[in-house]
This record gives structure tokens, sequence and C-alpha cells, in this order.
């Protein structure tokens, strides 16, 4: 019997077993990415197209181009599309990224041959109906406007934009008048560019079955579908950062203000990044952080503070976040950057070190314990460009990091002088 009068012993986890993608070329070219695993009769196909936002020509062209595929094709009107998929049960996702463009469908397996005609319908005869554009276009600009005063969203754009700079697709900010100037030829433009075969990859997850898998072969990989010869042309951007290290954003009437700090630093492809993880977890990434203990637990500035590195295409940013009332700013900023001075001058200790540890690792296990969540971890390995071995060198990167080797990353990494602090909020007295 089950002692509750000792505690279990703790286990670290050494290897993650995560099961890989069947993967094959189907006739047409497109790859297809088979993970057959669940009990449940439920289905997810995804759509991987390369196109985002960093190929735009247009402010919104990506993901005006995205929503607006399942407002209305040549077989289904947008109500149609709707009243279908709600009888049979599924759901129809539609994102975009910097990079790529995602059209997703989750179905029940026995409803797979029905929705699939949909999504099939959608991807390959989209007509973007101007009626449906101008209501899908005052929607988002209603949302857009709603929330653009926040000052979380007021220094998450003025921290970018101090990065990159305003004409960098990484800095880039749509505003009022951009949404007006959407036109259905931009959008007709950008699907011809991107939404074809030679542009797509699949991502098949769930119970997959020989009639499912032979459907979804049929649908997108017996023929070439889309103009495969269109190609993006890319311009050269450059980034042209801000030369002020402070940049407040004046937010009328802001209750409490936002802080944004940070800088580039090593991205997913580095060598130092896996290592470099580790650090910021300490530093601000989990809720037992360096950053939390500190500022939230015992000083009582904020609700919450965090740090962690955002992963762009080429390159990676340093993100230290926080909201707190308009007379706690300087404080915050003073003990971030304590906390900072601490872990270059004094090693962390081997038990909060263990702490950190079994955190991440536990952590990484969630992230691969559920059928769809296995599936979103290898399409954003994938939409990065990185090998299967990313997942194993950042396990092995935790268990043998060193507090000697997490001061020597803070010293290289954590550079005060080299932070950008963006100040969203009331003007400071």
């Amino acid at each position: 019997m089950l002692n509750r009068n000792m505690q279990p012993e703790v286990c670290s986890v050494s290897q993650i077993d995560i099961l890989p993608p069947e993967c094959s070329l189907l006739p047409n070219g497109v790859p297809l990415h088979i993970i057959n695993t669940g009990d449940q009769e439920v289905v997810r196909l995804d759509l991987v197209f390369e196109g985002g936002r960093w190929h735009q020509n247009h402010l919104l062209q990506a993901l005006f181009t995205n929503r607006m595929l399942r407002e209305g094709t040549a077989t289904y009107t947008t109500e149609q599309i709707a009243r279908k998929l709600d009888y049979y049960g599924a759901w129809l996702e539609l994102s975009t990224s910097l990079t790529h463009s995602f059209v997703t469908l989750y179905s029940l397996s026995r409803y797979f041959k029905e929705t699939l005609t949909i999504l099939e319908s959608l991807v390959k005869e989209p007509v973007f109906p101007e009626a449906q554009l101008q209501t899908t276009v005052a929607v988002n600009k209603q949302h857009y406007l709603i929330n653009r005063d926040k000052v979380n969203v007021v220094s998450q754009k003025t921290f970018l934009q101090a990065l990159f700079g305003k004409d960098h697709p990484y800095g880039m900010s749509a505003e009022d008048e951009d949404y007006d100037r959407i036109e259905a030829d931009w959008l007709k433009e950008f699907y011809a560019s991107c939404y074809h075969s030679g542009n797509c990859a699949v991502y098949l997850s769930g119970r997959i079955t020989d009639d499912i898998r032979l459907r979804t072969i049929a649908a997108f990989g017996a023929e070439i579908f889309g103009n495969t010869s269109s190609v993006f042309e890319i311009p050269d951007y450059r980034m042209t950062p801000a030369s002020e290290k402070r940049i407040i954003a004046y937010v009328p009437e802001a209750v409490q203000s936002s802080v944004k700090m940070g800088n580039l630093t090593a991205g997913r492809l580095h060598p130092e990044y896996a290592d470099l993880r580790v650090l910021i977890t300490l530093f601000g990434g989990y809720f037992g952080s360096r950053l939390m203990s500190n500022i939230r637990e015992e000083k009582g500035y904020t609700y919450g503070i965090s740090a962690g590195i955002a992963s762009f295409q080429d390159s990676g940013v340093l993100v230290i976040s926080t909201e707190t009332a308009n007379e706690y700013v300087e404080e915050v900023i003073k003990e971030i950057y304590y906390e900072i001075d601490k872990l270059q001058n004094e090693p962390v200790s081997v038990r909060e070190l263990d702490m950190v540890r079994n955190y991440m690792l536990g952590d990484m296990c969630r992230t691969f314990e559920s059928l769809f969540s296995l599936a979103d971890n290898w399409i954003s390995l994938h939409a990065a460009g990185l090998t299967p071995e990313y997942f194993q060198r950042n396990i092995d990167a935790i268990h043998a990091i060193t507090p000697a080797r997490l001061q020597q990353l803070a010293s290289t990494w954590l550079c005060k002088k080299n932070l950008k602090e963006i100040i969203a909020g009331e003007k400071l007295s």
C-alpha cells in the first residue's frame, strides 16, 4: 500500500521518448508527416505553407489572405462552410506567423470524408468575395481599436520597433488606415504565391486509418495544385535599432505601466541557445524564478514578471516583461538589474539549479504528453528549419549545465548596458 507519510522518490528525467512522424513524399512532391497515435476517434490535418508577414508586400496581406479562405469558395458560400463544419462537429483554425501560414482542421474520424472535402475547397478554390472581405476587415479593425491603447500592446510594439526599426518585418505594425487599404487583389496575389503544392507540407495526426491516409493523399498529394511557378521576392530588410536606451510611450490615464526590457540574443540555431534557455528560465521563466521571487513575492511590486527568449527566423530576442503601478516602475527596473548582477557575480546553488532542471524537464514532458501538442512540436520544428536532434540537445543541456556555466552565460548574454528599457504608461515624475 502507498505510505502517505513518506515523500515519493524524486526521479530525474534522463530521456524523453518522442514519437517521430512517419514521413513520405507524395506524388505531387508534397511531404506528408503522419503521427499515428491516440485512442480517440479524432483526426487533425495541418497544411503548412511557407509565407508569412516576412513575405508580404503590404501590411496585413498575409493575415487577411489566410482568414479569408473560409469566407467563400467556388463551391461553398461562407454560410455553407460554417454550417457544414458545425454540423459535422469540426473546427477550422487559420493562423499566420512571421514566416508561415497554417490551415488546421480538427474532425471526428467518421466525418473526415465530408470535412476534408470542405477543407480542399478552401485551399484550392477560394474566391475572396468583396462583401465578406469588408465584414472581416471591419471585425478585425474593431478588435485592433479595442486593444491598441492597452499598455502591454503599446510596450510590445515599441519594444520591437526599438530593436529592429519600423521598416523591418519584425518591427512593422499596422495602424488604423492600413485596415482601410486592404484590397481583394492583394489577397489573391499573396494566395497565388503561397498556397500551392510546391510550397506545402501536410501533417496528419490522430488515430489514422488507411482510409483517412488515402483520402488525404487523394486531396493534397495526387495532383499539383495552385501556381507552383510562383515565388516570393523578398526585399533586403535591414535593422535600424533605436539609439536610445530608454523609450517612454505615453498612454493617457493608464492605471499602471507596462515595462519591457531586452535585446537581441542567441536564436535556436546558435550553439549556446540550449544552455541559455536554462539561465533565462532560472532568471524569469517560471513561477519560482529569481524575478518572481524578488519582485512579486518579496517586494510585491507586481502580480507577475517573466523573462524569456522570443525566437525569430534568424535571431532571438531576450524579453523581460511585467506590468506594475506607475510609482513602482523605477524600483522594478532597479531590482531587475540587481538580479542580473547576482547571476553574474554569485554562482547558483546546486539546490536551485536542480529545481530548475526538474521544472524544465517536467515541462518538456508535458509538451509531448498529448496527441495534438506532439503535432504542434513537430510542426514548430519544421517551421523553424530545425532537425529532430533539437529536442535531445535541449534535454542534454539541461542535464549538463553547471553553476559556473550559468555564471559565464550571465556575463556574456545579460549585458545591462545593451538592454533596451521600454515603459508604456503615464508620464513618470
